[in-house]
Formats: structure tokens, sequence, C-alpha cells
């Protein structure tokens, strides 16, 4: 590969550009130059222009001293930081902080070093101030006084420590199921809120679970084919309505016959496709349910619960309203807002509010969609809590959205043009991944004081009593790829994981919730240990528990405590599917795999034997494996025995299911995400079903201690 110019290696490493790293068999490598250019256009440098070099490090070097403060300041808690303030050189400058509660803090200023320099033609000096160290936590503001003008920037301390200490001694345990998949006899066809609720409930008083881990509820598009993908949403920041239970709003209780008999027409018709459909058919089932949900809407709702909706409104702001017009544009215009005439492709352009007025109920509807969503969600909260529950719902947050929906269309500048987010090649997707999603500019969430961020934190967390975070890894840098380019031929772009680590444990602090962040695959090992030292549990798969340098399996003792323990993972077959590798024989048939079918089946072979040995050793197996039942218990067995903090099990492997919900690095070439929960036996079941199935007993008995 081509040397690259020493001077873009640099420019790219000031932008946040790794240009180097290690890839998942140990090898170094580096990006290449095309690649280097491509991200630090995607960061807004013009690359294109004569000397565009020089002009880039001319403005990044310059760009502070444009700036009175910075526009957010993050620190953790007890942590010491100094920040600079730039005003006309020579005059006088007074720093303080303005907490929540109006308090003042006066800061020191210290000396520094620092020469004016001549900026734009003016001469700009340096002031330096010390942080207090005893600020508490909070959101506060950081204020500067120069020459009777006075500049504002947000100051955000975060807490040091969250940890799980709300849970008690040892560990807790519960169930991982993908929502949409679980479906009761009187749901629509697509596992919804009060299913959820059903499911927590029974795993509560029957099986002493703690918790259900469900995929995300994030918003998809609402009209044409709704995506699958729980973990491509329209936008992070709302939730996908699909999942309302349409019965359980007051309105359909209080209604008429004639509105109850219009609404189970639509159920029946919802029903019916989803009975005869192999696959999760989204598609009907919203088409029927949104006509239902409008029938209700219509009907008005009383004095205490329009109030009620009101202050919801209220609470939501501008950005609810937006969403909600984005959604009545896509009816009109299509899914793309790329697509769109030109003036609505702004969303504060006054083309956008004049549709936004003349269809003022459309987009009330979507709102109030939102606002029964929250109740339902808060609902199944509640309920597996009020059973005993420790956590009750942990609720899921995607890497990111489509480059084409609502989140993209409301805040373009936060998005990184041209380049979407990946993975570089690892040993499960030899090829890389393109998730096809848009990264957020690093620079430009800085610019927002996070805000974007912290509200999909609290909005997540306000119904749930916990949060997992899918590729927490992002929140310290993501694989940038080109679109022109393969994902092998990406490069890692940093994040400030202080502030946003720091965010994301100020939000669960304030809603006194857990974190788990899912650190899979090639994960610096600082990484792990900066999340543990935070409070932040990590992710251990039991396939994946080895000792360093493709060493043998870890011991149960061995793995850490703080962490998230299971069996499998949603990107792998379940148990069963595991052990006779189907995950193995799909990549071939799908044509992932960079090495031949034997070889690769050998390997998962070599691997499989390896923590079966050790299961064999613990004496959590018998001599006879032939039997992959007996397998799967003996696995459950070994994690129960493992200090893992918190334990999950698969709802798949419970019922004996085999196939896969997802095989990365694919879209429709597999049926990602509409796969219907099914018994060993590829039965479809119903939620009523898996209450009596045999092999409920068996394995949260082992759970539960009864070996």
């Amino acid at each position: 590969m081509p040397e690259v110019d020493p001077r873009i290696a640099h420019l790219a490493e000031s932008h946040g550009i790794s240009t180097e790293f290690w890839d998942w068999k140990g090898q170094h490598r580096k990006p290449n130059e095309e690649t280097l250019i491509a991200c630090l256009s995607a960061m807004g440098v013009d690359v294109d222009a004569e000397d565009w070099i020089d002009e880039a490090f001319r403005q990044a070097d310059e760009a502070p001293w444009r700036q009175p403060l910075p526009p957010c300041v993050v620190v953790e808690q007890g942590q010491e930081k100094y920040v600079n303030a730039h005003v006309d050189a020579g005059s006088p400058a007074v720093a303080w902080v303005r907490l929540e509660d109006g308090t003042i803090i006066v800061l020191d200023q210290v000396e520094n070093d620092d020469p004016d320099r001549l900026i734009d033609g003016r001469l700009v000096g340096r002031a330096t101030f010390r942080l207090d160290t005893d600020v508490p936590e909070g959101y506060h503001s950081l204020v500067l006084e120069s020459d009777e003008q006075s500049f504002e920037a947000s100051f955000i301390v975060t807490p040091s420590w969250l940890g799980a200490s709300s849970l008690g001694p040892g560990s807790v345990w519960g169930l991982m199921a993908q929502l949409y998949s679980v479906c009761g006899q009187s749901s629509w066809g697509v596992g919804d809120f009060f299913d959820l609720e059903d499911l927590a409930v029974w795993a509560a008083t029957k099986h002493n679970a703690d918790f259900i881990l469900i995929n995300p509820t994030h918003a998809a598009q609402i009209t044409g084919h709704m995506e699958p993908s729980p973990y491509f949403p329209s936008t992070r920041r709302f939730v996908n309505p699909i999942y309302i239970r349409p019965e359980g709003i007051e309105e359909y209780a209080t209604g008429s016959d004639e509105v109850r008999d219009a609404v189970q027409q639509w159920r029946r018709q919802a029903r019916t496709v989803a009975k005869t459909s192999p696959e999760i058919n989204r598609d009907a089932v919203w088409k029927a349910k949104k006509q239902a949900l409008k029938i209700i809407y219509e009907l008005g709702r009383r004095p205490g619960q329009q109030m009620e909706f009101e202050s919801y409104l209220s609470g939501q702001g501008p950005r609810l309203k937006q969403y909600a017009t984005w959604c009545v544009l896509t009816e009109t215009h299509g899914h793309n807002w790329k697509r769109w005439p030109t003036p609505f492709q702004n969303p504060d352009s006054p083309e956008v509010e004049a549709f936004a007025k003349e269809n003022a109920d459309e987009v009330m509807f979507y709102m109030w969609l939102q606002w029964i969503c929250a109740i339902q969600a808060h609902r199944a909260q509640a309920a597996a809590t009020g059973t005993g529950m420790k956590i009750g719902v942990m609720g899921d947050l995607a890497v990111g959205v489509d480059r084409e929906g609502e989140e993209t269309w409301a805040t373009p500048n936060l998005f990184a043009e041209g380049v979407t987010v990946g993975a570089p090649p690892d040993a499960y997707n030899q090829a890389g991944q393109d998730w096809r999603q848009p990264p957020w500019r690093p620079d430009q969430l800085q610019a927002s004081s996070y805000a974007p961020f912290r509200a999909m934190i609290s909005s997540i967390l306000s119904s749930t009593g916990a949060l997992r975070v899918d590729h927490i890894i992002g929140l310290f840098r993501l694989w940038w790829i080109p679109g022109s380019m393969t994902p092998a031929a990406g490069a890692y772009v940093r994040y400030d994981h202080e502030a946003m680590v720091g965010i994301l444990a100020l939000e669960a602090h304030r809603a006194s919730r857990i974190i788990v962040g899912e650190d899979l695959g090639t994960v610096e090992p600082w990484v792990r240990d900066y999340l543990a030292r935070r409070g932040i549990l990590g992710t251990s798969v039991l396939w994946f528990e080895n000792e360093p340098n493709g060493g043998p399996p870890l011991a149960p003792q061995q793995w850490r405590q703080l962490c998230l323990g299971s069996v499998t993972t949603h990107d792998l077959p379940p148990t069963l599917g595991y052990l006779a590798h189907d995950h193995v024989a799909l990549r071939y048939g799908l044509g992932l795999l960079t090495e031949s079918l034997d070889e690769e089946i050998r390997r998962d072979a070599n691997e499989q034997s390896a923590v079966l040995s050790l299961l064999r050793n613990w004496g959590m197996i018998g001599e006879d494996e032939s039997d992959p039942h007996e397998i799967l218990l003996g696995l459950h067995r070994f994690l129960y025995q493992t200090p893992a903090k918190v334990k999950c099990v698969a709802l798949t492997d419970i019922v004996g299911d085999r196939r896969a919900q997802n095989q990365p690095g694919t879209i429709d070439e597999y049926p990602n995400w509409r796969i219907p929960l099914s018994d060993e036996t590829g039965h479809k079941l119903s939620l009523e079903e898996i209450f009596t199935h045999p092999g409920v007993d068996e394995v949260t008995g082992i759970m539960n201690g009864r070996m």
C-alpha cells in the first residue's frame, strides 16, 4: 500500500481520525490516503480547494481562538480541569459557573504563557480558568464576562461511578426476547407492550426473573415498507407505534359497540395475515392497526385525559411536533426526504411550517400515538416492578439511524455526509460490515452540547429500568466507511468518550437506572477498563469469553463481575442452532466466508469442543455429549456459576428455537428480524404456549439455583 502523505496523516489525527489500528487477527493496519481524505471531507474539510491541507491546518489551529468559550465543557465530578476563554487582548475576563439551582461559583483565573494572536484582523488574548472540582453533578452554565459583553456555554458535571448497587448483593437474572416475535393470542400479530407486560409478570411471578431485555423499540418509517430491523430506525428519539395495543386505550373501552366492532375488524384482518405468513409481516399489521388507532383517536378524550395529553406535549417541546410533521410529510412525498421537493427538505422552512398548519389534525394524531406509546410502555415497566422485578424492562439503544429517515431530516448538520458506519472484518464477518447508517459528527455533537444524545437517553430511560447500549464502543470510536469503498477500507473516528459516557451515566444516575454496554468485537483493552471504572456493565457471551491471545475458554470464576453475562446473543443463532453449526452453514450459503466451509466448521467445532471440555471438567455435563439439549442445560449451569452481576437467558433457548433472528452483513438475503418465535420443531409459538412450554422450568430452575 502506498505511504500516506505525513501532512494528511497529521491532519487526520488532529480531527480524530485514526491512522492505524489492530485488526481481529492482531495485525497492524493503516487506512489508505483516499480513506483519510474522504473522512476529512465528511468532517467538513474542503478537500477540493487549492492548498486545502495548509488551509485546513490553519482553520483547525485558529478555531478555538474564534470562540469566547468552547460550546460545551464536560467533566467527571472531582476531576481537575481547566478551560480557556478568548477575549480582546488586554481586556479583563471574569468567569463563573451558574448551577442548575441558580447558585453562582466564581472561577479562579490561572496564569498561562500563551501569547496574543491576530485572528481575522483582531488581536485576541487567552485567559485560563480552573474549574471547581466540588461542583455537583448536573447540567450547569459556564459564563464569561469581558468589557460588558457576556458569553455562555454548557458546563456538564457527570458522576464518577454509576454501578449497580441498586440491585443489592449477589446477581440477578432475566430473559432476553425480541418483543415483535412474542405474540399473545389477543395481540395483532406483532408483539406489543401488553405482550411485554404479560411476559414480565409471568417471568417474575412464576420464575423469579428480575428483568426482560427487549430489542430497540425506536420509531421506523410509518408509510410503505416498514424497516424490519429494530437496529435501523428512522429515529431513536421516538417509539414505533406498532407496539401499541389499541384495546388498551381508554377511549376504546368507553367507546360504542360500533367503534369496538370496527377496531376488531381491523384486528381480525391483521391476525389473518399473521397466521398465514411464515414470517412476521409488520406492513400488514401496521396498516390495519393504524386504521384502528385513527378510529380511536377521532373519539377525542375526556377533559382530564386531554389535560394530561397537553402536559405531555408541553414536556416534549417542538421536537415531537417536528417528528409528527415528518410522519405526515412521508404520507405525501414518500419515506426518503432527500427526494422531497426542495422546500420540504429543510425542517425549518416556511413551507414545512405551512404544511404542519394545513395538516394540523394529522400531525396531532402522530403526536398522540407517541403519548399512547409512553403510557403503555410505562404500564409495562410498572407491572414488571410491581410484581417484584428489581429492574423490569431493559431497553436497547441502536447504534445509528436510517440515512433517509426522520432524524437526519430533523438534524442534518449533526451527521457526516458521504460516509456510513460499520465494522472492519472480524471472525464472524470476514468481509466487514456496512450498516448503512450515517455517523454523528463529533464536532457537531459538542457544538450542540450533546443535547440530542441527552434527550435520546432520557426518553428511553423514562419508561425502562435499565438500558443496554448496542456497540457501546461507538461512544469511543466508530468505523467510518467512505461511500465508494468496501467495509474493509474504512477508518476509525474517535469521539469524546469522557463526554458521551459521562452524560450517559448522568442520565442513568438521575433516573436511578443501570447501564449495560455491549462491548463485544474488536475492543481496545483500556476501553473495558474505563467503562468498568465508570460503573458501566460490560457484556460477556459464553462462546467469546477466552483467555487473551486466543487462549482457552475462561473458567466460570474468571469472568468479570460487572457485566451482563449470557450464553448467546441476537447476532448468533439460538444455542441449539449454534451447536449444529447453523451459523457457519448460513454464512457459507450467503457468501460471507473468506475461508472454506470445511475449515470454518473445523474451527467452530474446535471452539465448541474446548467449551464442552470445560463444562465436563466442572461437572456440568456428562461424558455423553450427543444430546444438544443436555449441553444447553450445561451451558446455563456454567452461566449460573459465573460472578456476572446480571445474567440473561434467551427466550429462544428456553423453548428450543434454532433459527437466528439476524445474520450480520445481510439485509434481505436472509429474513433478518422477521423470524417468529418457534419451538424445536419449527412450530410458531404464542405467548400463552410459552407459559406452559416444558423446557421453561428446566432452564429457569438452573438460574434460580436449583441445579
